[in-house]
């Protein structure tokens, strides 16, 4: 047995800061040749590039074992080397154990370190360590220790540093210190720095047209764009994912179909990040077929690409083709993330979609993605669960969600007078509500929306009265709109059709279409001609081209024989060119979720949907069913 292999099993007794015994023993034999300095300093370089944290580790025994951890620059590849694996324990051991041989280089690494795995406030600690302990930073110190800044006053002591440096007129600084200044919107500052610099390149042009870009300034994005094409300066891949943010903000499709045909010009497109702006831009601007164009020409899609196109669909509106692109998604391999829920809890609240709702609340108990930290609750995302739960119609599903919350804000509570109210569930609703307010959480407006809504589909006429009396002076919430709809709608369904009419003509708000429409509903349900044809003429008057009251008008004088005047109404609507919105339904089965609209024969498998439809039919005739048409 040689030297070394002796000190190795002296070293397994003694170490186990970093290495377990299997590991070490592993190095040994990975090591048997010598390695000098050099080689391992550029073996480490290439672990740190390509992330390999074991084989990192093995030379890092190495260099222990043959004494190779004297020099400071077997500190800072080490710094380096663990940072980059994501492991700034082992990062900060390094550093606390060089004390003696640590220099601007390892101070360097570590800072980098910091920034890099999303501490800026530990990384900005050790700058000011760094100056404390009179190791003057280099160029290579600032990008980083600018980029840490989280205060004004920090960032121009910075600034007057640089130039009693000389370093003032860096490119690389010039460009980490324009973009610190838009971050604190100090445009002003971000400009007089940028034109200080004799140099500018196209990483500093990107700095201002993605800083504007970030602060909202999207007049001066494009400005400073055309200014660095005056100026020759040939855009870059980054530059064309700023000035296509702003294009998606502003909806400006021409100009993004514009940089499209740049990007593929310049070969840009087969970038993942512009084609996922890409993505975004035609998205904001509602054209899905686009977006999903560049979707699918994308041959290697990451988290962000899917991400956008199910962002897309959702914002659009085809929650169907969310939850399709989602399984897409899921069957590719890709794992989601706290975005990828956040996109899809809502189209499953719309389509009522529990199970695959249920599906994604298991994924994110599993996977700890409705965890902010150390055991503490993501409030917005549980909100999302819960709301989901609540659409779906599940309130058991909903209240356990609820009542494992550690904070709860007034979302939560809202959500579940909402659900419960929405359900029928009034006493349950009036219960949530008490509870909220022996929590001392002031309710807002949303949650007496909730609470009228709750004593509306409850029948609770005496309390609903009750809550919008008390409203602004035991509540402090002034009555809007939505409130008296909810009340006016709550008499009507009561059958109080009188009292409704006379809230609607006296309440201090003026009547909105939505509230006419609501009380002719309640016409409809009494069957009450006389009030139904003043509350239609106010509804056609206010909003002439929605189907819906025409519909309901048609619906009352239907009830109550009055056929004549269903075709006089029927004929209103084709001379005002008013189309019924088709009715549109689905469910959801283990195989997905599948949508019908009205006369649909698209799915397919609609032959067999209407051979049993027809049978079911001719069944329920037999029975004596007749058909109310």
């Amino acid at each position: 047995m040689n030297r070394r292999t002796r000190f190795f099993e002296i070293l397994i007794k003694r170490s186990s800061l970093f290495f377990n015994c299997s590991f070490l023993s592993t190095a040994i034999e990975s090591f048997q040749q010598p390695h000098n300095l050099t080689t391992c300093i550029a073996s480490l370089q290439a672990s740190a590039h390509h992330k390999n944290l074991v084989k990192g580790k093995e030379i890092h025994s190495y260099m222990l074992v043959n004494g190779c951890l004297n020099s400071p620059l077997s500190s800072t590849s080490l710094i380096n080397m663990y940072s980059k694996c994501n492991q700034m324990n082992h990062a900060l051991s390094i550093f606390k154990e060089s004390s003696r041989e640590i220099n601007v280089f390892c101070f360097n690494a570590i800072i980098s370190g910091f920034i890099t795995n999303g501490f800026p406030e530990e990384g900005f600690e050790f700058y000011q360590k760094m100056r404390n302990e009179g190791v003057v930073p280099d160029k290579f110190t600032f990008p980083c220790a600018i980029k840490a800044c989280l205060d004004v006053f920090e960032i121009k002591k910075i600034h007057g540093l640089l130039f009693r440096l000389g370093l003032e007129l860096d490119v690389f600084i010039g460009s980490a210190l324009v973009n610190c200044y838009l971050k604190f919107g100090l445009m002003e500052h971000a400009q007089v720095a940028f034109e200080e610099l004799p140099t500018r390149d196209v990483v500093l042009w990107n700095a201002m047209v993605n800083g504007y870009a970030q602060i909202g300034q999207f007049e001066m994005v494009l400005k400073t764009f055309r200014r660095m094409n005056d100026e020759g300066v040939v855009p870059s891949r980054f530059t064309v994912t700023g000035v296509l943010s702003v294009f998606a903000v502003t909806g400006e499709l021409d100009n993004g179909r514009i940089i499209h045909g740049f990007s593929m010009k310049m070969g840009y497109d087969s970038g993942i990040a512009v084609s996922n702006s890409l993505i975004d831009m035609y998205g904001k601007c509602k054209c899905v077929e686009d977006a999903l164009e560049v979707f699918e020409m994308i041959s290697e899609k990451d988290i962000f690409s899917w991400n956008s196109i199910i962002s897309v669909h959702g914002q659009c509106g085809d929650y169907d083709g969310t939850l399709r692109l989602f399984d897409r998604m899921l069957g590719a391999g890709i794992q989601p993330d706290l975005v990828t829920v956040t996109i899809v809890l809502p189209a499953c609240s719309h389509l009522a979609a529990l199970m695959h709702g249920r599906e994604i609340h298991g994924y994110m108990i599993v996977s700890g993605l409705g965890k902010n930290g150390k055991d503490v609750d993501d409030v917005l995302l549980k909100n999302a669960v819960m709301d989901m739960y609540a659409k779906c119609g599940s309130m058991r599903d909903a209240h356990l969600v609820f009542e494992r919350m550690c904070d709860k804000d007034v979302a939560s509570w809202n959500i579940m007078i909402m659900g419960y109210g929405m359900h029928g569930y009034g006493n349950e609703a009036l219960e949530m509500f008490s509870r909220m307010c022996e929590v001392r959480l002031k309710p807002d407006e949303i949650t007496f929306v909730g609470v009228l809504s709750a004593c509306s589909h409850a029948g609770f006429v005496r309390q609903g009265r009750n809550f919008l009396a008390q409203m602004k002076s035991k509540y402090d919430v002034a009555p809007t709109i939505e409130h008296y709809t909810c009340v006016i709608d709550m008499l009507g369904r009561a059958g109080q059709l009188n009292e409704a009419y006379e809230l609607a003509l006296t309440m201090p708000i003026e009547a909105n279409p939505v509230v006419w429409r609501a009380f002719l509903a309640a016409c409809r349900l009494h069957k009450h001609a006389v009030l139904a044809e003043v509350a239609a003429n106010h509804v056609f008057e206010l909003e002439p081209e929605h189907c819906g009251s025409y519909v309901l008008m048609s619906n009352v004088y239907g009830a109550i024989g009055r056929y004549e005047e269903v075709s006089e109404v029927r004929h209103s609507m084709r001379q005002q060119n008013v189309r019924k919105t088709p009715g549109c339904s689905w469910i959801e089965l283990k195989n997905g979720v599948h949508v019908f609209v009205s006369a649909d024969r698209a799915h397919p498998e609609a032959y067999f949907i209407y051979a049993g439809l027809n049978s079911l039919t001719a069944r329920l005739l037999e029975y004596g069913y007749v058909p109310d048409v």
